[in-house]
């Protein structure tokens, strides 16, 4: 699963959650935007915040409405929660969850082509 965070209307930054269905990796992706615009789009959309230009950290409960309201058939929901849960299990024997527990710490990359 990939938060983008990229140019949208009006060369507004746009937050998007694609690859919903690949729970095998999670990261931040930007586009063109700054650190700041990134961090202002994330927080707007309530999906998270920019620690830096590296990681940023998502809010699990926030991530997973946006993402399994894009998951694949209604018969694959059950999957797709059992899913998530090992991503959220995952994180947290990794240390990839933030010191609230409520947010995922990820990594930045570039949105190229996005």
């Amino acid at each position: 699963m990939i938060v983008e965070v990229v140019t949208g209307a009006d060369e507004r930054p746009e937050v998007r959650v694609v690859d919903v269905d690949d729970l095998a990796r999670l990261h931040l992706a930007l586009g063109q935007v700054t650190d700041e615009e990134a961090d202002e789009a994330l927080r707007a959309a309530g999906l998270g915040r920019l620690e830096d230009g590296e990681s940023g950290v998502l809010d699990a409960a926030a991530l997973r409405a946006a993402a399994e309201a894009q998951a694949g058939s209604p018969a694959g929901a059950d999957d797709w929660g059992r899913r998530w849960e090992g991503l959220l299990a995952t994180a947290r024997d990794r240390g990839w969850t933030a010191d609230d527990g409520a947010g995922l710490k990820v990594h930045v990359e570039s949105a190229a082509g996005a």
